[in-house]
């Protein structure tokens, strides 16, 4: 028996993993040169690790499942953790924990935690296999055993940081079903009709974005390729097909329109050329508001519920992660360990479980690990 305990993948839950159980009890097995890659560019470099609102309205998934996960270790309970290893975030747009100069801050932490136990670099997992109890994990350089293996992968968002279906493909190959997945947290590309988008590159204005039943507010970035931003990747999140709508002047009390002498590209609270670009689109000149027709009126009023078909998103190449993945019906939210196979863990983003901007995503990766750390421990140990 090479090891007790075989962690698949080096983000962050296999590293909150490998730093909460007993020093020589496991072996973390990752494709990446260097721990910690996608933690490293999060964030714009600084990682945003967890928010001070917490709760399962943040994440698309089963909320019963994602309960008992974050209720175990929560984002008191991780910000603790944090300070103990001496790392206090700091608090940015209002809610979000960011690390104070770098992700690194964050990564070296867990490589000087992660020292104790057995790790293996720029190594793919292969295949794994269970006969008479032990689990067999194949790569391209080894062969290893052990008592328990933990799926820790990630998905399939940013394939240049080593990417690949190897989570799904493992627990498909021990019976779980896979909940479809998609990018998410990403850009839209738009249809013929919103090119004139494009032309508005590098813009932003604050938006409210309604999908089906979920709300997403703040800013939209028109983008080279689409639209962007924040309010766009949380809306990204729940869009499949189909129209969304986008608010473009949440808020605005159109009063401020009767009686005035400003001109609509001064009066609308968009940035000039937002507005102007959408004054060409609709047909209206840019003068004084108060000579608006009253059919104009109504026209600048659909600004307010601008429905339109996205004609798809950026791709896995510009997710910042992957929804959807193994169905979490079949995994015990109190373990993390699959209900199909004993000694079979799953935890992160390889997970039916995905958070919305803001640290959710970081704060679903730690929990799920701690959750799995007080079930799997004992094998370790064994």
């Amino acid at each position: 028996m090479n090891n007790q305990i075989i962690i698949i993948g080096g983000g962050a839950s296999a590293l909150m993993l490998a730093s909460l159980l007993p020093k020589n009890t496991a072996t973390l097995i990752e494709s990446n040169p260097k721990l910690g890659a996608k933690i490293l560019i999060s964030g714009g470099g600084k990682c945003n690790i967890t928010n001070i609102k917490m709760g399962t309205e943040f994440f698309l998934g089963d909320k019963d499942f994602v309960t008992p996960v974050l209720k175990k270790f929560n984002e008191k309970t991780l910000l603790r953790w944090l300070e103990r290893q001496n790392l206090e975030p700091v608090i940015k747009k209002e809610t979000q924990y960011f690390c104070r100069d770098s992700a690194k801050e964050l990564v070296d932490i867990f490589i000087k935690e992660s020292k104790k136990q057995q790790v293996y670099l720029s190594e793919n997992v292969l295949d794994v296999t269970k006969r008479d109890e032990i689990f067999y994990v194949k790569t391209n350089k080894r062969t290893l055993t052990a008592k328990a293996v933990v799926v820790a992968s990630g998905g399939l968002s940013f394939p240049k940081l080593g990417a690949s279906s190897i989570g799904y493909d493992i627990a498909e190959s021990f019976g779980h079903s896979i909940v479809k997945t998609a990018p998410a947290l990403v850009g839209f590309t738009v249809q013929k009709e919103q090119f004139f988008f494009k032309d508005l590159s590098g813009v932003a204005t604050d938006v409210k974005i309604t999908v089906g039943e979920s709300v997403c507010e703040g800013a939209l970035l028109f983008a080279h390729k689409g639209l962007s931003g924040p309010a766009v990747l949380d809306a990204s999140l729940y869009w499949e097909k189909g129209k969304i709508e986008i608010d473009f002047l949440p808020g605005f009390s159109w009063n401020a329109i009767k009686g005035s002498k400003k001109q609509i590209s001064s009066l609308l609270p968009m940035p000039k050329r937002v507005t102007k670009a959408f004054l060409i689109q609709l047909a209206i000149e840019d003068k004084i508001a108060s000579k608006l027709t009253a059919d104009e009126l109504k026209s600048l009023q659909g600004l307010n519920h601008y429905n339109f078909a996205p004609a798809g998103t950026f791709g896995y190449s510009k997710a910042e992660v992957t929804k959807g993945g193994v169905e979490t019906s079949e995994i015990d939210s109190l373990t993390m360990m699959s209900k199909k196979e004993k000694g079979l863990y799953f935890l992160g983003e390889v997970l039916d479980v995905t958070g919305r901007l803001g640290g959710y995503n970081f704060q679903w990766a730690f929990s799920s690990a701690f959750t799995c750390s007080k079930s799997i421990k004992n094998i370790g140990q064994e």
